[in-house]
């Protein structure tokens, strides 16, 4: 018992080294970190980018989703959608901020209108048309959030989040084969997304069963 304690305490400060190991590290040395064989230092990395790193560092994290050590998988998918809900303007960030806080207690109408503003404002910003697609789906309007993941995808093709999102529209219309490409697409990316992995083998014998019906 005595050394499981000692165990947890080391991992416990070892946590608690990686705020400190980040704090003054640069982006340039965060991103040859993600190289890096130890785990705390492709922590301490990735903690870093999520607070300074720009939309191509997010892309670099994606590389670490696939990496074995499930706190590493875990951190950069993360840090990866805080890199994302960055749009560079404060203000921007300020109102994104205040229609999650709508979507969080379910003032959809008010979240849409935010988010319509958000991005009527800053079209470049890829996270605001995903925002406003999620609250289009929970409205029910399907085709107005499938369109919108196609904006969120024109900016960020990496975007896993959307490219699921949007598998589970086609996949709730019917439509099996759209679907399918936008799950692997996903999965391709982040392997760790469980839903979507465990639909593509469903969604495959289902093609493959019309295909022999229609024989």
């Amino acid at each position: 018992m005595r050394g499981f304690r000692f165990g947890v305490w080391l991992l416990a400060s070892a946590l608690l080294w990686i705020p400190a190991l980040a704090a003054d590290m640069s982006r340039e040395q965060a991103l040859a970190d993600l190289e890096q064989s130890g785990v705390s230092t492709r922590l301490a990395a990735i903690d870093r980018l999520s607070r300074i790193g720009t939309m191509e560092d997010a892309d670099q994290l994606i590389a670490q989703l696939g990496v074995s050590d499930s706190g590493v998988r875990d951190a950069a998918e993360a840090a990866i959608w805080q890199i994302w809900s960055r749009s560079g303007d404060p203000e921007i960030d300020e109102q994104f901020a205040r229609g999650l806080v709508q979507m969080r207690a379910h003032e959809l109408g008010d979240a849409l209108a935010t988010f319509d503003d958000v991005v009527r404002r800053k079209p470049e910003f890829a996270e605001g048309w995903n925002k406003r697609a999620t609250v289009y789906f929970l409205l029910g309007q399907n085709e107005k959030s499938l369109q919108d993941c196609d904006e969120v995808l024109k900016r960020n093709r990496h975007h896993f989040g959307a490219l699921s999102g949007a598998g589970q529209i086609e996949l709730h219309l019917g439509r099996l084969r759209p679907s399918l490409d936008h799950f692997r697409r996903a999965v391709e990316l982040n392997p760790n997304l469980q839903w979507p992995a465990r639909m593509i083998p469903i969604i495959e014998q289902r093609l493959s069963e019309q295909e022999r019906n229609t024989i």
